[in-house]
């Protein structure tokens, strides 16, 4: 792999969490929406979540997480309220190396 990243950039492992919406998301996220917000925010700030929205078709979600591994991730995706309130029912989950400018790496 020597030579094939471009001089400054690097990998960036992440995780790519794909949360499905329930039939009713729509209507069973509106008493818990405040609190998902909340804390996908908190997350976001402290540099764990780099990405998080809802599929505009009501499908369900997609947050990339930076942590050492799926577990880690799979632990966030299953603490949300979404997930536990039923407004996601399911999750796909994989790793993504994404190139990023090395000067975007964190120094942990």
């Amino acid at each position: 792999m020597a030579g094939e990243i471009p001089e400054s950039f690097a990998f960036d492992q992440i995780w790519v969490v794909e949360a499905n919406y329930a039939a009713d998301a729509a209507e069973r996220r509106k008493a818990v929406r405040a609190e998902h917000l909340a804390r996908v925010a908190k997350l976001r700030e402290a540099g764990t979540i780099i990405e998080v929205g809802g599929f505009a078709d009501m499908s369900g979600s997609l947050i990339l997480i930076r942590v050492p591994g799926e577990e880690e991730a799979l632990a966030i995706a299953r603490a949300d309220v979404y997930f536990r309130s039923g407004v996601w029912t399911g999750f796909r989950i994989r790793a993504l190396h994404r190139l990023v400018r090395a000067d975007e790496l964190g120094s942990d």
